[in-house]
């Protein structure tokens, strides 16, 4: 059960480097200077940079809203002892879900698509709370 956790941490730290080594240049290549930046914000940055660049942006803050739901109940999980089984496919599942969000939002970015694969995401997140629910009460 902890494997698909730390697959997922460090899916999340491939789309922060992916993140990086797409944001820099772009913001070169659009004459922001990172040393003369004050108090910008990430709508700064999606006014001044395309929209390409910004999709990796996008999907590493993604990474770090729904999947802490997940890292959580994979943690309820484990500590009641039903960390196998079904639960362990789920989380996978999840994992691969996430995934591939992150490379499709990444790269091609069809909302319908995305918005699909997060759905499937939430429905499997949703299985997990209620199989950790089940071990709790």
């Amino acid at each position: 059960m902890l494997q698909p956790v730390v697959v997922l941490i460090a899916w999340t730290l491939v789309m922060l480097g992916w993140t990086i080594a797409t944001r820099l240049p772009a913001m070169a290549r659009a004459g922001v200077k990172l040393s003369t930046l004050v108090g910008s914000k990430a709508a700064d940055a999606d006014r001044s940079l395309p929209a390409e660049a910004q999709w990796k942006a996008h999907n590493y803050n993604h990474l770090l809203e729904q999947p802490v739901l997940f890292y959580a109940v994979s943690g309820v999980i484990v500590l009641t002892g039903t960390g196998y089984g079904a639960n362990v496919s789920l989380a996978w599942a999840y994992v691969g879900l996430r995934i591939a969000h992150s490379i499709w939002q990444a790269t091609v970015n069809r909302v319908s698509v995305r918005f699909y694969l997060f759905i499937a995401s939430s429905l499997v997140l949703a299985a997990l709370t209620l199989h950790a629910g089940l071990a709790v009460f």
